[in-house]
């Protein structure tokens, strides 16, 4: 509950201390006198926009600061302790600072806070219904959120919201996959000829560099190679058989000679065992060297490598992670063609969740919006409604059109005038009507929310006599489940309320001030009269404010 309202330097407020009190409360003064002023100051304590026009002129800063009475299980304090604020009881002090620059500064009991969290205090402590949300209640997300506010439909709304959250991720990671398989796939063919292609090719790790190198060493020993073939063919094809004939030669001769040759037998015999050896020798180091088949083998797969880097635009040993990527690429495509099938299960199984979640609130909107309709039916005639007829309207959409909010749309229709078949609230309703068939809304709705604070400026505009009397009599109603404060310009609302504030202007020429009294006994009475007869009040007027009182005291 709103206790209290300080107010220093803002706009034409120097300084104002209001205290309020519980049940319903009104506030009056002649047009102009600034009673948006007051609820202006309120809206920017819990939160609302600030900006350097709020400021009394020749002042530094403009402050603001509501003090509301806190239950001990209102959401606020969930709020408050969520957001780490500390030393929470049982009073909230919500505190706004506004710069002449147009800078801001929030506070809650004295701790400095963010302006958003400051607004969210501010949206579970009060709510402010002025004239503009007559038209809010033409909107159909307003209608609806009022049919699962009478119908306490949140945890069916929490079921829709998070099944259908689980839809959509669910239906992303289906749609991711069937991209990255159908891309796949179309390139199924060619990843699997170069996959062939490359195993075939079997490139191994530095292999580009070991075959150059073998290639340079096999293309240096060629000459020598040449050398050592001429040698061997002079010592295979002339030195060893010109030796052995001379050996026969003179082993003819050896009976004759008579111990003459022995020497020169000797030494050829070891000329021929050392040409032998030489002989060896060279034919060994002539089949370690190897023949021209081999350059040509090397060669042949150093062109096999570079075909295959120019081909596939890689180096060498690129061509051993391309191999490796292709098979990681043609393996992905089984594995997430099986995740695809995994991924159509899961939506579909988050598909058939959303379903239920959607057919139960569907059924619980449904006799929700029969037992508003009779609800608000009652409230309708004491309103001089009595020829209205209200109806709820819960209307299935196709599946591609359900939300996080559900399956259906949800509209008030109404009809003016019997025999008229209903439409829509926004467009049969006139001003004044939209405004009482949101009040009859709101009584019906007052034992619902934990918002303590109810705040209409003006509802009752328009309207006057037995209408406003009902009004009245409505408010009043709701001042018994909540605080209800009320800025009203109809003496039969005023007369209804159990604390009374009046507003009016003081001063003259550049100095206005605002001023509130709280009104009690005559002075009420005389508000009350000033209020039916305008400026000059009658005696006749104060006897008809003397009635009202009365007829609220007798109520």
């Amino acid at each position: 509950m709103l206790q209290t309202l300080a107010i220093r330097n803002l706009v034409i407020i120097e300084r104002l201390d209001l205290v309020f009190g519980a049940h319903l409360g009104v506030l009056t003064g002649e047009t102009g006198a600034g009673k948006s002023i007051l609820l202006d100051a309120l809206g920017l304590a819990c939160g609302g926009r600030a900006d350097r026009g709020v400021v009394r002129p020749d002042s530094d800063r403009a402050q603001v600061t509501a003090v509301f009475a806190l239950p001990e299980s209102h959401p606020a304090r969930t709020i408050a302790n969520d957001a780490g604020l500390e030393d929470i009881d049982d009073t909230l002090v919500l505190r706004r600072s506004v710069q002449a620059d147009g800078r801001s500064r929030a506070f809650v009991n004295d701790q400095p806070v963010t302006t958003t969290l400051l607004r969210s205090l501010g949206l579970a402590l009060l709510e402010v219904h002025g004239q503009h949300d007559q038209q809010a209640l033409a909107d159909r997300a307003v209608q609806r959120d009022l049919l699962d506010a009478y119908g306490e439909h949140q945890p069916l709304l929490d079921a829709v919201r998070q099944a259908h959250e689980a839809v959509r991720a669910a239906a992303d990671e289906r749609d991711r996959l069937r991209d990255e398989v159908a891309t796949t796939a179309r390139e199924e063919a060619y990843l699997r000829h170069r996959l062939l292609e490359l195993e075939a090719l079997a490139p191994q790790p530095g292999e580009d560099e070991a075959l150059t190198a073998k290639r340079a060493t096999l293309l240096s020993r060629g000459k020598l190679r040449d050398g050592l073939e001429e040698a061997l063919g002079c010592v295979r094809g002339g030195a060893i058989d010109h030796v052995i004939r001379a050996e026969r030669a003179l082993e003819r001769l050896t009976g004759q000679a008579e111990g003459l040759l022995d020497d020169a037998l000797a030494a050829l015999d070891r000329a021929r065992l050392e040409l032998e050896a030489g002989e060896e020798a060279l034919d060994g180091t002539l089949g370690a060297i190897g023949g021209d088949d081999d350059v040509g083998a090397v060669e042949a797969r150093l062109f096999a490598l570079k075909d295959a880097t120019r081909k596939h635009r890689t180096t060498p040993d690129g061509l051993i992670d391309l191999l490796e990527e292709t098979r990681r690429l043609l393996g992905g495509l089984e594995d997430a063609t099986a995740a695809l099938a995994a991924a159509e299960r899961r939506t579909e199984e988050a598909q058939a969740t959303l379903r239920r979640a959607v057919a139960a609130l569907r059924h619980a909107r449904q006799g929700a919006a029969s037992r508003l309709e009779a609800a608000v039916a009652k409230e309708l005639p004491p309103l001089k409604l009595e020829r209205v007829r209200f109806a709820v309207e819960v209307t299935a959409l196709d599946e591609a059109e359900w939300s996080a909010a559900g399956g259906e749309r949800v509209g008030f229709l109404v009809a003016t005038n019997p025999g008229r078949a209903p439409g829509p609230l926004g467009r049969i309703a006139s001003g004044g009507e939209l405004s009482r068939i949101m009040l009859a809304i709101k009584v019906v709705l007052a034992r619902l929310g934990s918002v303590p604070t109810l705040v209409f400026d003006e509802i009752d505009a328009g309207i006057g006599g037995a209408v406003a009397d009902a009004v009245g009599e409505r408010l009043q109603r709701l001042g018994r489940e909540r605080q209800v404060l009320v800025v009203t310009h109809a003496p039969q609302v005023a007369a209804r309320a159990r604390h009374h504030l009046r507003v009016q202007k003081a001063g003259g020429g550049d100095i206005v001030r605002v001023e509130v009294e709280a009104l009690d006994g005559d002075a009420r009475k005389e508000e009350i009269a000033r209020m039916l007869a305008g400026a000059e009040i009658t005696a006749a007027a104060r006897a008809a404010a003397q009635s009202l009182l009365a007829a609220d005291v007798g109520s």
